[in-house]
């Protein structure tokens, strides 16, 4: 009898060793992945690594803003730079932040006033692999989240804007309050964001 539980349970580890392997979850699926093509393969469990935050209807020029239904972006971190982040203040390498774009609507159901989220327009991913680019971080377009995807181009403007406005490490700490707490804290944070509320 002894000899059979411990068979029934060998073979119950085996299985769930198997079903873990094949499925990625949030805490093996947050460092960045290429394929052959030099291709970011999509973190497909990135909805349940760490919510930094989310932006409504925010634009970077008076010309886009103001629209009638304003797109959400929310971001999401990997849990590993997550935790990094806390104790010292910056981004380890392999991080990864996905911005997530999505539609809003302000009448459905029972809501009257506000906003809420609906359809997913984009996946953007920004990865900091100082051994693979120049610049330390790559920006990555999945549209409306397949992939594996091409890196965005260095000339877009995208990099030039992270590079002179992140508050931290090339990223918009700025916009995660949770995070700007923690630069500010360790004293990581660009002087010129210093006074960021």
């Amino acid at each position: 009898m002894a000899k059979r539980a411990g068979l029934i349970a060998g073979v119950c580890m085996w299985a769930l060793a198997v079903v873990s392997a094949a499925a990625p979850d949030a805490e093996h699926d947050d460092v960045p992945r290429y394929n052959a093509d030099g291709r970011l393969t999509f973190p497909s469990s990135y909805r349940e690594w760490i919510f930094l935050s989310s932006g409504l209807g925010m634009s970077y020029s008076a010309e886009g803003a103001g629209a009638a239904d304003p797109s959400f972006t929310n971001v999401f971190v990997s849990p590993s730079a997550y935790r990094s982040f806390q104790r010292t203040g910056t981004w380890p390498d392999k991080t990864m932040l996905v911005l997530e774009v999505r539609a809003s609507r302000s009448r459905g159901s029972i809501n009257q006033g506000g906003h809420f989220q609906t359809d997913l327009n984009a996946v953007e991913v920004e990865v900091k692999d100082q051994s693979r680019f120049a610049g330390k971080w790559a920006f990555f377009g999945f549209g409306d989240g397949t992939g594996p995807a091409k890196q965005i181009p260095t000339a877009a403007s995208c990099y030039s804007c992270h590079a002179a406005n992140g508050a931290v490490d090339n990223t918009f700490v700025q916009f995660y309050p949770t995070m700007l707490a923690v630069a500010k804290t360790r004293g990581t944070i660009r002087p010129q964001n210093a006074n960021e509320r």
